[in-house]
């Protein structure tokens, strides 16, 4: 990642009108314990300030509404899409508003695919094809147009340049 850039910038965060420099938004069952608390770490480490959903929010908020205002008010997002991101409806729908705020707001958008193919994203193939299958299935108050969103939110952070983590290093 650029964290070189990420850290450089983050030393003029005190005057910053955004009160974290990154979003970390992650599939919590997948790697909350693993991948995502060692990044977060050395991010903090690195005097770049950091946005975690169990760090942040107070217990009693309500989570959408904190997690949308979060990300509304940061510069950098960093999406890691795991075997099991799109299983969430709470994942999809934070992506939905990364990439508003991408567009609208100028944010950076930076994918990492931990141990998942960029392409299963893109295409909607094997875990994500799955998941995305069964919201359908379910229809748990997931209507069609939400349903297509997700797809083309999927394939739009898929076709961004990112880091793809394998099982012995990056590709």
């Amino acid at each position: 990642m650029a964290l070189s850039t990420i850290s450089s910038s983050s030393s003029s965060s005190v005057t910053s009108p955004w009160p974290y420099d990154v979003f970390l938004s992650f599939r919590g069952e997948d790697i909350r314990n693993t991948f995502t608390a060692h990044l977060y770490h050395a991010l903090i480490q690195n005097g770049i300030c950091t946005y975690l959903d169990e760090d942040e929010l107070r217990r009693g908020d309500e989570i959408s509404p904190a997690l949308l205002h979060a990300i509304e008010s940061l510069r950098i997002s960093i999406i890691i899409l795991s075997k099991n991101y799109a299983s969430s409806t709470w994942c999809l729908d934070e992506l939905l508003k990364i990439l508003e705020c991408k567009k609208s707001k100028q944010q950076i958008v930076q994918p990492v695919f931990y141990h998942v193919d960029p392409s299963y994203a893109r295409k909607q193939e094997g875990s994500f094809g799955e998941a995305l299958a069964k919201h359908a299935d379910q229809k748990l108050n997931v209507d069609m147009k939400k349903l297509q969103l997700w797809k083309e939110a999927l394939q739009e952070v898929a076709n961004l340049s990112g880091y793809h983590l394998i099982r012995n290093g990056y590709c």
